[in-house]
């Protein structure tokens, strides 16, 4: 049995009220919740515990949505690109997308809200061009331009929800209802969501916790058209979209957006593109409409004497909750999905709310949980990642999620989690709301700034491109990092300047993304802030593609700071000479295992004699430094997350600030063990991140040197 208790929530379901008691005893959990696809029945919402309801408030009410089918959710969706061999061409624009997601919008006038794109010219075509057969879902074309491009960027109705539909499929729901997203901007929608909360308050009595799954709009997730995702983006705003939005946006802002300001060239806005103004006006107009609307639900919430929890996923586009309007909301709590370190940092980094909790992984589903599969090794992963960022700033609970009659077959399971329930309290209780020892301070400079704290890409598939290597990993070793880190835009540096006890700077991405900042570093202002702030004696350190547009002869803006640049080929012509590796350099002094750097950057050469090259192999320069008169810049070719590659970012940013001296203050010589230190409570503790036994030696914050061994996954609390 668990030997502590609290700060656990458990999912349950009906007909499993001996064995949800049992499982409450030996995880400790004093929180009972349902998942998607599970009720809660009065005898488990009679135990002694805290009852999460999830509460669906644009989905889930089909009774209500078929008869309003005009007010479905709608998205600006891009055909696929067809190439005109002759002056007439068809487009049909509904291929490949899944007809029981969407359906497209004949209600409002086409020709006023739709746009067919000349895309090899960049050019709207004349709505005289192109008529439409919604019988065939085609868009015929005349006077098209042989061997031009062309697209059709429409509207269509979102007639069945994409969270619902992922589980409804990997589950293998069979008949259960489609459940239909309706927008509450929608007069009739606005107000049956209003008055089914009342209601709903006065019939679940035992309710203690509203868990909103979230509010209103889902974020972009489209299916082809053989069910499988399309398009998927974490972040995007495109199921906001309605024609009323369209215009009370114009009426407000004084503009007309077009359908190419939401599509994109068929980017959709994803958080990798810069950020158009038309497109940051149209977020902060959702952002505002949606705090305005879910305070309004949670202020009934809190009349009926209860709770209000914000999951931070499926229809959380607008909440943003590191955005301006998000504290007018007034929450209580908010929950997240926990794959890591940095998403355990986005969640418990979440100003303005009295508590965080974090659903870890694996999630109670039949795809991880079926005989012959051990989910205690997605368990362990899951826990191992995600708990150094814990050390830092913990989130206030955890929990788990699913069908928990699934995870109760798998005995290890239930035995390993119940070891992560005991640690999870008895770190909290050790860090007592105290704030960890911080080395350095950190400011990750990208064009979202602090509104994407700690978010990179989150989709559901996995493409490792070179910006996994150059921001995610950035973001994954920092969040359990002994460093303050801050999030900036660029804006943010042009309005207000650098803060002042800001040590180092850092930039990381693929050419082009709003994560390097693209076209951002044309601007002279900011090139020369910073360069000014690296002269003073602060820090730049760049990985991957940093602060790269090519103009005035360099591709890096920072060349001069970096004392690197990329070759594009134009400057073949020029001899490069500078290609030699010191055999020591701090930044590679205590490495145990080969560089690995993922995709890596190729072509990248010193500018200068004084550029300290620390790694150089294959023709390439994968880490430099170089002095900048008190500063200095560093550059990494790349950063995929590993132990080793957090060793490398930490000994980068003390270099690149001229502080590596300070470095051995609360640290561990093997990269595989970290110390998180508590000045406030005494107290510091020693981590294994490994699931290997591992010895190191340890500094204290005075200098002082001990010899310790951990077991695989072992913390060590001392006394300072």
């Amino acid at each position: 049995m668990s030997k502590t208790k609290g700060r656990v929530t458990l999912p349950s379901q009906g007909g499993f009220l001996e064995e949800t008691k049992e499982m409450m005893e030996r995880w400790g959990a004093d929180a009972l919740r349902d998942s998607d696809g599970t009720k809660l029945p009065e005898e488990i919402k009679a135990l002694d515990a805290s009852i999460y309801t999830t509460y669906f408030v644009a989905r889930g009410h089909n009774e209500f949505a078929s008869e309003h089918m005009e007010e479905c959710q709608q998205l600006y969706l891009m055909s696929r690109r067809v190439t005109a061999v002759g002056n007439t061409v068809e487009i049909p624009f509904m291929e490949g997308y899944f007809d029981q997601q969407v359906t497209p919008d004949y209600v409002h006038d086409w020709k006023k809200w739709w746009e067919v794109m000349d895309r090899t010219a960049g050019k709207a075509v004349s709505t005289d061009h192109w008529q439409v057969n919604p019988d065939t879902h085609t868009v015929t074309l005349l006077h098209a331009l042989p061997f031009h491009e062309y697209t059709v960027s429409f509207l269509v109705f979102a007639i069945w929800d994409p969270t619902q539909m992922y589980n409804h499929i990997t589950n293998d729901w069979g008949d259960k209802p489609h459940e239909i997203p309706f927008d509450v901007r929608r007069p009739a929608s606005g107000q049956f969501a209003r008055e089914y909360l009342i209601q709903w308050l006065k019939d679940n009595p035992r309710t203690d916790v509203v868990r909103f799954t979230t509010f209103f709009y889902h974020f972009t997730l489209v299916f082809n058209d053989k069910a499988k995702e399309k398009f998927v983006d974490w972040f995007g705003y495109g199921a906001t979209v309605s024609v009323q939005a369209l215009e009370e946006f114009e009426k407000e802002y004084g503009y007309r957006l077009r359908p190419e300001d939401i599509v994109d060239n068929g980017y959709y806005n994803s958080t990798f593109r810069v950020p158009s103004k038309s497109y940051l006006d149209y977020m902060d107009f959702i952002q505002r409409f949606v705090a305005g609307k879910a305070k309004e639900l949670v202020d009934l919430v809190h009349e009926a004497g209860r709770e209000a929890m914000m999951f931070l996923g499926d229809n959380w586009i607008g909440t943003e909750p590191y955005g301006k309007y998000f504290p007018e909301i007034g929450l209580d709590a908010v929950v997240g999905s926990v794959g890591g370190g940095a998403t355990l940092r986005l969640i418990s980094d979440i100003p303005g709310v009295r508590y965080t909790e974090g659903r870890f992984l694996p999630y109670f589903f039949p795809d991880t949980f079926y005989e012959g599969n051990d989910p205690c090794a997605e368990a362990r992963e899951n826990w191992l990642g995600a708990r150094r960022a814990l050390m830092r700033k913990p989130v206030d609970r955890i929990g788990y999620g699913g069908y928990l009659s699934l995870a109760y077959s798998f005995p290890s399971f239930v035995d390993y989690i119940e070891k992560v329930t005991d640690e999870f309290r008895e770190i909290y209780d050790h860090i007592a709301g105290s704030r960890p020892y911080c080395g350095l301070k950190v400011a990750v400079l990208n064009c979202w700034g602090k509104l994407r704290s700690w978010q990179a890409f989150m989709v559901a598939h996995a493409l490792w491109y070179k910006q996994t290597y150059s921001y995610f990993g950035v973001l994954e070793s920092l969040s359990g990092a002994s460093v303050d880190v801050v999030f900036l835009s660029f804006q943010e540096i042009l309005e207000n300047g650098i803060p002042k006890d800001v040590d180092v700077i850092l930039n990381a991405g693929a050419t082009g993304t709003a994560f390097s900042g693209g076209e951002e570093w044309l601007n002279p202002e900011l090139v020369t802030a910073l360069r000014c702030f690296v002269w003073q004696g602060g820090g730049f350190v760049g990985i991957g593609e940093p602060c790269a547009v090519h103009s005035g002869g360099r591709f890096f803006q920072l060349a001069d700071v970096l004392g690197v640049d990329l070759e594009l080929g134009f400057g073949l012509s020029t001899d490069k000479y500078f290609t030699h590796a010191e055999k020591h350099h701090f930044l590679t002094e205590d490495r145990t295992e080969a560089f690995d750097f993922g995709e890596s950057v190729k072509n990248v050469y010193a500018l200068f004699p004084d550029t300290e090259i620390a790694e150089f192999s294959d023709g390439e320069i994968h880490i430099s430094s170089h002095d900048y008169g008190k500063g200095r810049g560093v550059y990494v070719a790349g950063l995929p997350y590993s132990c080793e590659n957090t060793r490398l970012l930490i000994r980068s940013l003390y270099y690149s600030a001229r502080k590596e001296e300070q470095m051995k203050r609360w640290y561990a010589d093997n990269p595989l063990c970290e110390v998180h230190a508590y000045p406030d409570t005494g107290k510091y503790a020693v981590l294994n991140n490994s699931q290997e036994a591992q010895n190191t030696a340890v500094y204290d914050g005075s200098g002082n040197v001990s010899q310790i061994r951990l077991e695989g996954g072992q913390i060590l609390w001392r006394n300072m």
